[in-house]
């Protein structure tokens, strides 16, 4: 088995992590969507208005897993941009949690979900926050063992096509 090194990826790494963005979304859920849709929401997320801008944007941070000096997972945290309630509780959202098929089951999850949380919990939230799809089971109980509970409903727009999601909140301090 490869080692995995996890690090913060610079902006060297940034076609990269582009590129694994787009790999890992076409790998989970690109079978579930029109070519137009797919391919008009991959230029949105991964392209130069994309996550670049979040990128270079002091409010998100980034973890990447790399083996045999490949990236094959990673990790964005930052600013809620879901649906919620105005609770006057601070809030921030786990975007995004990608691994490639082939290294499912290897032990990245763990460590990208901790240092998430850590991130978190560094920058005083109360609350985190995350959407995922209906139908991704495994996804779900990953969440939910570390703690998140589903709080509501979200469609999730790929191109024309409207997904239901489900939102999950995780109180980080009361």
């Amino acid at each position: 088995m490869s080692d995995i090194v996890f690090r913060t990826p610079t902006a060297a790494d940034l076609p990269a992590l582009c590129e694994l963005g787009r790999q890992t979304f076409i790998e989970t859920f690109g079978h579930l969507y029109a070519k137009h849709d797919l391919d008009h929401f991959l230029v949105t997320v991964f392209g130069p208005e994309g996550m670049p801008v979040e990128f270079a944007d002091p409010a998100y941070a980034f973890r990447i897993a790399e083996a045999d000096g490949r990236m094959v997972a990673y990790c964005k945290v930052g600013p809620p941009y879901l649906p919620v309630d105005d609770d006057g509780r601070t809030k921030c959202e786990l975007r995004q949690l990608y691994i490639l098929k082939a290294w499912h089951g290897r032990g990245i999850a763990q460590p990208m979900m901790a240092w998430a949380l850590e991130w978190a919990n560094m920058g005083g939230w109360q609350d985190m926050y995350l959407t995922v799809w209906s139908e991704n089971y495994r996804a779900q109980k990953v969440y939910e063992n570390y703690g998140f509970e589903k709080v509501g409903d979200h469609r999730f727009m790929v191109g024309e096509q409207a997904d239901h999601d489900f939102i999950y909140r995780k109180v980080l301090r009361p």
